[in-house]
């Protein structure tokens, strides 16, 4: 899948376009952190804030697939989940660990989600918030919205935003990465120990490709609502998998392995920042740009990622598709780690073992260097290839 193919689907992989539409934009109090960070709404001045919006994106399409397949609403309440943390561990590379109020926002067509899908969609918000506060990660509910919005939405949209407050001195900021420092991978796949499944590593990006690339075209008919009408019929469905299809290399079927929920790594971060102040320089959440995402963060560096963990079966399958070409999956997807820890080669162990103890493996993926020209770049050696993205 060229940039052009996937462009077809609706998609930017780099969302090149929208970075320079923001690029006016005051960067806030830290200009270096993770996410925007301003003022304390109560003018302490020790004191600070970040609201942050992400959600599910189109995993929802999917949800409402294997819902139309099946029959069971249980695929509503994993996207609550994703919508939760691709905001909270964009949060976590700011140091912010807990103290969260959140809201939540459903955008749904009424005529083919009903209120038995909306309330599958809260109970997975209400049951997730509770398995992070028996983690120990405070977090609240403080109301939201469903808008029926069937003239906009073809199925639904799961959104949230999250609010938090932190003293200004605990703020991480990515200006801290320098040449020499450790990048530690910690790993999207296998099974956490808070998690009740094996996780396949999917998240929340990538995912207009993964259906497409990899369901068959019988979808296109079956359940044509979940993909736009703008899209040309050749590009929707295009693969060779059925939902319940067994994913090679894997004991999930393709459609577990789309639909696995997003892990978290709060537990982890608040671990590791709490028990070893100032031992983590900063902390890059892979998700939107992938493994390039680091080249928009510090001055002057280089990333070096030669070290990756194996392809995870879902990613091998959707390279195998052959739809999309290698150099872009690392621009889309994780690959393997969706979250990166940087600091002193000698301390990479201290971050490694933070992982372990919640039964996620973590590695040294690669390291930084000064870049020769100024310019940040993320150079990603894997498979006897090299891609550069700058």
């Amino acid at each position: 899948m060229t940039s052009e193919a996937y462009l077809r689907r609706g998609v930017s992989p780099t969302k090149d376009d929208v970075k320079k539409a923001v690029s006016g934009q005051s960067r806030g109090l830290v200009p270096g952190a993770f996410c925007k960070v301003v003022e304390d709404i109560a003018g302490d001045p020790d004191r600070c804030i970040a609201v942050h919006a992400d959600g599910a994106g189109t995993k929802s399409s999917a949800a409402f697939l294997m819902y139309r397949e099946t029959g069971s609403l249980e695929w509503f309440r994993g996207i609550a989940q994703d919508s939760v943390v691709m905001n909270t561990d964009d949060l976590a590379c700011i140091g912010a660990v807990g103290g969260f109020l959140l809201s939540n926002t459903i955008g749904r067509n009424a005529h083919r989600v009903d209120g038995a899908c909306v309330a599958a969609v809260i109970g997975g918000y209400e049951d997730f918030l509770e398995k992070l506060r028996t983690l120990g990660i405070g977090i609240e509910m403080t109301g939201g919205e469903t808008a029926d919005v069937g003239d906009l939405v073809r199925t639904l949209i799961v959104d949230s935003t999250i609010v938090v407050r932190m003293r200004r001195q605990d703020v991480l900021t990515t200006d801290s990465i320098r040449p020499g420092d450790a990048i530690v991978g910690f790993a999207s796949t296998g099974k956490a120990s808070y998690e009740h499944a094996e996780n396949s590593g999917m998240g929340s990006n990538g995912l207009t490709a993964a259906r497409h690339l990899l369901l068959r075209g019988e979808y296109r008919d079956r359940c044509p609502e979940s993909f736009s009408d703008t899209m040309a019929k050749e590009d929707a469905y295009c693969g060779r998998y059925f939902v319940d299809d067994r994913l090679p290399g894997s004991g999930m079927t393709v459609g577990e392995a789309l639909l696995s929920p997003t892990r978290t790594y709060l537990p982890v971060v608040r671990d590791l920042l709490g028990m070893h102040p100032g031992l983590t320089h900063a902390l890059i959440h892979c998700t939107g740009g992938g493994l390039g995402k680091a080249r928009d963060f510090g001055r002057g560096l280089t990333y070096v990622k030669d070290s990756l963990f194996p392809t995870p079966p879902v990613y091998e399958a959707i390279r195998a598709s052959g739809g999309i070409d290698h150099g872009e999956m690392y621009q889309v997807f994780n690959m393997g780690h969706r979250l990166e820890a940087y600091c002193d080669p000698s301390d990479a162990s201290v971050a490694v073992a933070a992982a372990g103890r919640h039964g996620i493996e973590a590695k040294i993926v690669g390291h930084v260097e000064a870049s020769p020209d100024g310019r940040n770049r993320v150079v990603v050696r894997d498979s006897g290839e090299e891609h550069v993205y700058a």
